[in-house]
């Protein structure tokens, strides 16, 4: 494999949270029915026909949104930044590697939204997933213990959910999850095996680092964090964030919808949690009403349209009633 085409192939997963994703085999299609060998010509082509569109479809799927559970527990956030930091003392080159503050998380699922209609049913779907997590969760909270660093093909750096319960629950909880938004009709998931992580940097957040010979991530780098225990995050929420909209003020992905999980009894969210978890939603509301006014304006100004109509409106009513005197 050349050189420029290595680098071609990184630059095309510049700053997505989905790096371990091939969307090579994603454009398979496996489900592909059957043609029935009795069936008429005319139907046989109707069905390759549909294929074909399946098959173009899923070779075009290129994942723009996920299901995220952010990682707020400043005790696992100044873990990592002291991991990231010592590491860019040995290298001063991969600081342009490194996950930004605030943008922590584990993605459970990644997907295709191509437009506002199909976000609002990426928002309905959330909403059903809810009681689906519940069920898995039986009012328990979702403890997640981080210990360790490792990549993926020293490319992607993450630190590591130590082995337990806990990820059953979410290969549950993202299962449940995919299963939910296929029958939506979204094009989602992956074709890899999913594995939680959080990551922590990788390469394809910068270029310039292939340009400059820097390909792999060594293993030295991170060596005295092999078995580091980083702290516990209780999970609160699942988010549906946007991989390419402007991030949030706090370092977040744009987050189009949240759903509240966890122990409904005992593990209540602290006030941190409560602020955060509202300044969200507000944030998210405000945006939305800023758009729809940008678009009934948009509107009201096209040619022949909004004062204009309103103009021969009023002209018409005021014949009417000369008419009636």
């Amino acid at each position: 494999m050349s050189e420029e085409f290595e680098a071609n192939t990184m630059d095309s997963l510049v700053d997505l949270p989905f790096a371990t994703i091939d969307i090579k085999d994603d454009s398979e299609i496996t489900d592909v029915p059957k043609v029935n060998l009795e069936r008429s010509k005319e139907n046989g082509c109707n069905n390759k026909d549909q294929i074909k569109k399946r098959k173009k479809k899923r070779k075009d799927y290129q994942p723009n949104y996920f299901l995220s559970i952010p990682i707020t527990n400043k005790e696992i956030t100044k873990g990592i930044k002291i991991l990231q930091n010592a590491i860019i003392q040995q290298d001063e080159r991969l600081a342009r590697a490194m996950s930004s503050d605030g943008s922590f998380h584990i993605t459970l699922l990644v997907m295709q939204l191509l437009n506002e209609d199909e976000v609002n049913i990426g928002i309905d779907a959330l909403l059903e997933l809810k009681p689906f997590v519940e069920e898995i969760l039986q009012g328990k909270p979702l403890t997640l213990p981080f210990e360790g660093v490792d990549t993926f093909g020293n490319q992607v750096g993450f630190v590591k959910l130590a082995e337990g319960d806990h990820i059953n629950s979410l290969l549950e909880i993202a299962d449940a999850a995919k299963r939910t938004f296929q029958e939506k009709g979204i094009l989602a998931g992956e074709s890899r095996t999913f594995k939680p992580h959080l990551t922590f940097m990788k390469l394809s957040k910068s270029p310039w680092l292939w340009k400059k010979g820097v390909k792999k991530i060594d293993p030295k780098l991170y060596e005295k964090f092999i078995s580091h225990r980083f702290g516990e995050e209780v999970a609160h929420c699942i988010d549906l964030c946007s991989m390419l909209k402007k991030k949030q003020s706090n370092g977040y992905y744009h987050c189009e919808s949240s759903i509240v999980i966890g122990d409904k009894n005992g593990g209540e969210p602290d006030d941190a949690e409560l602020v955060r978890l509202s300044k969200r939603l507000v944030e998210n509301a405000v945006l939305k009403a800023v758009q729809q006014y940008l678009e009934e304006t948009q509107n009201k100004n096209k040619p022949g349209d909004g004062s204009s109509v309103k103009a021969e409106e009023a002209d018409r009513n005021g014949t009417d009633s000369d008419d009636r005197k």
